[in-house]
């Protein structure tokens, strides 16, 4: 199963979901891929404890040999993704990392309509139960070629009005995605992230959105200073503080997008 975490406004929450769900998935003994296309490498830091370096393999050089010909025409994104894949400090967990490159190749990516090539590379690769891919807080290249290789859409929500509006384009976004380029892509719910249960706000907002019958997933995440410790300690909440509030509350969030 392939899913991506996707929002269009940035500060939601989409790397800390993306690494979390991850690594829950992974310590359920899933072979567990993480993707970063996240310019900004959050999720890469995250899980690796480092930017990465001018000589490591990532993404970036995967869509740069999407734009490599060979002598005899051939292209040399043969080699797909497994050469770009990187083993995380926690057992059956994977990152493909990010880099600043990814910004200058855009425009050529995009003018050589080379969208489809992520979809094409992840169906070749075998070896992973789960995959997740972290997005860019935009509707760009990249995000959209997330958008066509994944099954699944999970969208953070971070409670207030701006978010509420900038959702409606969002899921609109996501719904001419699938009607244009991937009908099996689903939006598998809205993760309520920075919930405050005992303010009137956040309850109201979240309640709206139910009764608009929007997809809001019932495992909402609570804000915890513990999140930003998890983040300098570059281990997600599962292992930094695996009996805390929180990580039960990313337990719940996964178990009910698996259905257990």
């Amino acid at each position: 199963m392939r899913r991506v975490i996707f929002n269009q406004k940035g500060g939601v929450g989409k790397s800390t979901i993306t690494c979390n769900l991850a690594a829950i998935s992974a310590m359920q003994g899933k072979r567990t891929l993480v993707i970063d296309l996240d310019i900004q490498g959050n999720s890469t830091q995250y899980l690796l404890g480092r930017k990465v370096s001018e000589s490591d393999k990532t993404i970036a050089l995967f869509f740069k040999d999407c734009l490599s010909l060979n002598l005899f025409g051939g292209n040399n994104a043969a080699s797909g993704l497994e050469n770009v894949i990187h083993e995380t400090p926690f057992p059956n967990l994977y990152i493909i990392p990010s880099h600043p490159d990814l910004e200058p190749l855009q425009a050529r990516l995009e003018s050589r309509f080379k969208i489809f090539k992520l979809k094409e590379a992840l169906e070749k690769l075998a070896g992973f139960d789960a995959v997740y891919i972290d997005t860019p807080p935009i509707l760009n290249f990249y995000s959209q070629s997330a958008l066509i290789a994944a099954n699944k859409c999970l969208i953070p929500f971070d409670c207030d009005a701006f978010s509420r509006e900038a959702l409606y384009t969002l899921m609109q976004a996501v719904t001419e995605v699938k009607a244009d380029h991937n009908q099996a892509l689903e939006i598998e719910g809205i993760i309520v992230n920075q919930f405050q249960k005992q303010a009137n706000l956040p309850r109201l907002l979240v309640d709206e959105l139910i009764a608009e019958g929007l997809p809001v997933l019932s495992a909402m995440i609570s804000p915890s200073i513990k999140v930003r410790e998890s983040h300098s300690a570059s281990q997600p909440l599962v292992h930094y503080v695996p009996n805390h509030k929180l990580s039960d509350e990313y337990r719940a969030l996964y178990n009910e997008i698996h259905g257990s």
